[in-house]
């Protein structure tokens, strides 16, 4: 029988031995599909392990009700195994995008395409285990968390040098931006349905996902996974990408870099002043010969340099706004791009 939650959730529910009513919660997997046609089957497959009411170790019971593949255009054919998954299994949905909009645009769209009471995000490479879900469960739960994180309990399987920036990346963003929760970003997270469906609504283009959740939630869990290798496929993000997606969160994470700007002016008109009492009192006593310009000329590119990275830095914070306000969509919707031709084949088989 169905039961409808505190937060108008229409959930499963059971009827326990004790004859007391106990929830099955409902989880939609929500999976971006750039590079998945020799993965996802695989990965799919151990997500409806769980289609079934699975008890986790804190005697909660769940069940995937939904798989979401959401084909963000990417160069294998992934879309042929998303068309025949989708025909396979009842639980699978499709989401076709117009083109290739990045991970976070992808998941955002299966996010609000969800029904179920929890999102879980995953990779389709396979590096994300869905038996880590029932612990996913409980920490939500206990911890009463609206977006619950996989914490990995080994080292990621990527190059030590990947390793390396990606924790470097999130402490710096730590650092200078006054968050600890940049340290624990992963796309293997379990969100609640009616915040992810929120988010949906405003996210905007060049929004960094886990920061526009921290926008809506405040309250954090995290789960223990092991991460897996990531199937036999080579890696999506070039350095070049990773800087791009680490850039994309640093201008989405909020106005605290205009006021580290402002800080740095601060500063160096400061130390200008300074410098220039410095210069008038050594003129004055004597102390300083009238040639100088090499000291004229390290202060003026000092200052430019110092100016022309302020001003870069305003204007991707004026980019990312001028696209906000030019309405500038995070993702379009289309109909299966086979299905014309399909029925194209159809229409020629019935007339011959």
């Amino acid at each position: 029988m169905d039961g409808i939650d505190p937060r108008g959730t229409v959930t499963d529910v059971v009827e326990a031995p004790d004859h007391a009513v106990a929830r099955v919660h409902s989880v939609s997997a929500v999976i971006p599909v750039y590079r998945g046609a020799a993965t996802l089957g695989s990965v799919v497959g151990e997500i409806l392990a769980h289609r079934s009411a699975t008890r986790t170790p804190g005697g909660r019971e769940f069940r995937v009700t939904e798989v979401i593949l959401v084909h963000d255009n990417g160069p294998d054919e992934s879309d042929v195994v998303i068309r025949e998954l989708e025909r396979a299994h009842p639980e699978v949905r499709a989401i076709w995008l117009s083109r290739n909009f990045g991970q976070h645009a992808a998941t955002i769209a299966g996010m609000s395409a969800s029904t179920g009471e929890w999102i879980t995000t995953l990779d389709e490479d396979g590096q994300h285990d869905p038996a880590d879900l029932p612990a996913f469960i409980d920490a939500a739960i206990d911890g009463r968390a609206g977006v619950v994180y996989g914490r990995p309990v080994n080292a990621p399987p990527h190059g030590a040098f990947r390793n390396a920036a990606s924790r470097g990346a999130k402490r710096l963003m730590g650092l200078i931006l006054g968050s600890r929760g940049f340290r624990e970003y992963q796309s293997y997270r379990l969100v609640r349905g009616d915040i992810g469906r929120r988010l949906a609504e405003f996210a905007a283009s060049g929004v960094y996902l886990d920061v526009a959740l921290g926008w809506v939630n405040d309250r954090i869990a995290l789960a223990p996974v092991t991460l897996r290798a990531e199937g036999d496929r080579p890696s999506g993000y070039s350095t070049r990408t990773l800087f791009a997606h680490f850039w994309r969160m640093v201008l989405s994470s909020g106005t605290r870099g205009l006021r580290i700007v402002s800080v740095l002016g601060g500063v160096l008109a400061l130390l200008g002043v300074a410098l220039a009492i410095y210069i008038i009192v050594e003129r004055l006593t004597g102390h300083v010969d009238a040639q100088g310009w090499t000291s004229l000329a390290v202060i003026t590119l000092l200052c430019s340099g110092a100016l022309l990275v302020s001003l870069g830095i305003v204007a991707e914070y004026i980019g990312v706004t001028l696209n906000v306000a030019m309405g500038r969509p995070l993702f379009v919707l289309v109909e299966d791009p086979a299905a014309d031709f399909e029925e194209d084949e159809e229409r020629r088989d019935d007339s011959a």
